[in-house]
């Protein structure tokens, strides 16, 4: 991976560690601040929320951007670059090592990297283009999309209505759906990083995704999510997995539909993983300790002396 520095210490450097749900990585994070000076950043767009702690897994300690933003509020991955940015250079700033955890993978990219993101449409502009595929049928609205933007067309199926629509006002816009690059890596890192990426077995995944579900039920996530649809959410934070399950579904149904949804989301997240450029893999089935020591001997890290005789 490409490296870029900007105002920090040239020995600065910036953690990241990455892994599907239930991987152990808010662990293995704690594990390294106490290691050496660090602070662990979270880059989970469900963390984002206050409301929903028991849902969203958050953590018990001290972690820079969880439950910043209430349950109406519309977040944008835009909005938490801007953010996550300032986070990690006044950690830095204070002489520490930024530890930046990902569950969802735009966030973690958008935490580590300046993003080059398209732009929004102009006003009026999806709903024109929405009412041109319904008028012209799949076929000649993806022609359309051809003749404006080949490369977009040809990664994009004529019955995808969404994305046809959505590359048609980028294309209007003098942007792209498919750009010659990877939009979100565009360029470097903002600061020196070295990522980790956690890995653990699928059946132990299995296992710790079924036992943390029902421990979720049992601390109260269906009271939580009910308090939580009372009080009214934004289209962002509805989509927090197992919501709808949690507050309406009998428990034992309710922990098999969440389980599911999960299972289904660490596996969106093991692609991610193999998608971001220089992340080392590293085992998660073990004490954090001994993947944290682990990572920071591979990101060439330090641990103070008393640190190392303390373990």
């Amino acid at each position: 991976m490409a490296r870029r520095r900007h105002s920090s210490p040239p020995d600065a450097l910036v953690l990241g560690l990455f892994g599907p749900t239930c991987s152990g990585k808010t662990a293995v994070a704690e594990a390294i601040a106490g290691l050496i000076p660090a602070e662990v950043v979270s880059a989970d767009s469900m963390q984002v929320y206050s409301g929903l702690p028991i849902l969203t897994n958050q953590p018990a300690s001290p972690t820079h951007l969880v439950g910043i933003w209430e349950l109406d509020h519309d977040a944008s991955v835009v909005e938490y670059a801007r953010v996550a940015h300032a986070t990690v250079d006044a950690i830095l700033a204070r002489d520490s090592t930024p530890v930046v955890v990902g569950g969802t993978g735009l966030y973690f990219r958008a935490a580590l990297a300046e993003l080059d993101v398209p732009p929004a449409p102009a006003p009026g502009a999806r709903e024109r283009w929405s009412r041109l595929y319904e008028r012209l049928g799949p076929e000649a609205a993806h022609a359309a999309l051809a003749a404006r933007d080949p490369a977009a067309a040809a990664a994009v199926h004529p019955n995808d209505r969404r994305r046809v629509v959505r590359a048609l006002e980028l294309a209007d816009a003098g942007s792209t759906l498919r750009p010659g690059r990877d939009r979100l890596w565009a360029g470097e890192t903002r600061h020196r990083t070295f990522v980790a990426g956690l890995e653990v077995p699928r059946e132990e995944l299995l296992r710790r995704i079924e036992q943390r579900t029902r421990e979720m039920m049992r601390r109260g996530g269906a009271e939580e999510a009910r308090e939580a649809l009372a009080r009214g959410l934004s289209s962002t934070a509805a989509k927090v997995i197992g919501l709808r399950e949690a507050a309406e579904l009998p428990e034992e149904e309710a922990v098999a539909a969440i389980a599911l949804r999960t299972r289904q989301y660490a596996a969106y997240q093991r692609k991610w993983m193999r998608r971001i450029p220089g992340l080392v893999s590293v085992r998660g089935d073990r004490p954090a300790l001994e993947t944290a020591r682990e990572i920071l001997h591979l990101a060439g890290c330090r641990e103070p002396l008393s640190a190392r005789r303390a373990g």
